[in-house]
């Protein structure tokens, strides 16, 4: 089985860090053992340089959909009392969907997000996020750090899809993805937007 050095930096970094007590062994080891199982079926993040100090932590959503497991692996920033969309991210402009790597998508079987038919493989998303209407882009090319988003970046899109925004129930202060019914769900600040999830 091949396993990504993104997979060995990960349990090294679980392992590496344990208290060594009996209950932070056993949480070591099933952490190590979920690891073991994502990288079984070719899930996991790509980690470029140091994650230590970063003001936008790497953060993992692991969710299943009819027929297969995916994993989301983005940066994600924190307000800090700016204001982001319109300004911090601009609307009209590409965007990584995070901070650092690009955000990453991947899926152990074929799906469709926003509509778009990707097989089982690794993909990278973007967007460009507007007022009243989001364009999302799928990218082949996902191992890479997510700016600039230039036309070499460009020409690797596999397909695009527009989804509408919506407000929060309240201030979201950490940027964050999470699994909805049949969506895969963007927060932050005081937007949210759902990204189609299907087969």
């Amino acid at each position: 089985m091949r396993r990504s050095s993104a997979w060995y930096l990960a349990v090294f970094l679980v392992l590496g860090c344990g208290g060594g007590s009996e209950a932070g062994e056993a949480e070591m080891a099933e952490t190590a053992e979920a690891m073991a199982e994502m990288a079984d079926t070719g899930l996991a993040c790509v980690v470029m340089g140091d994650v230590e100090g970063r003001a936008s932590p790497l953060q993992e959503l692991s969710f299943s959909y009819e027929g297969g497991e995916g994993l989301l692996c983005y940066g994600a920033p924190s307000a800090r009392e700016r204001v982001v969309m319109g300004e911090l991210v601009p609307y009209g402009e590409v965007w990584r969907l995070g901070a650092n790597e690009a955000t990453a998508l991947h899926l152990s079987a074929a799906a469709t997000v926003g509509g778009v038919a990707l097989e089982a493989g690794s993909y990278s998303l973007y967007a460009a996020p507007g007022e009243t209407e989001w364009e999302f882009h799928v990218n082949s090319e996902y191992d890479r750090w997510g700016i600039p988003i230039d036309e070499a970046v460009r020409s690797t899109e596999v397909g695009s899809f527009t989804a509408t925004p919506s407000a929060t129930a309240g201030m979201v202060e950490m940027m964050t993805f999470e699994q909805v019914d049949g969506a895969l769900r963007f927060s932050w600040e005081n937007t949210q937007v759902d990204i189609p999830l299907g087969m």
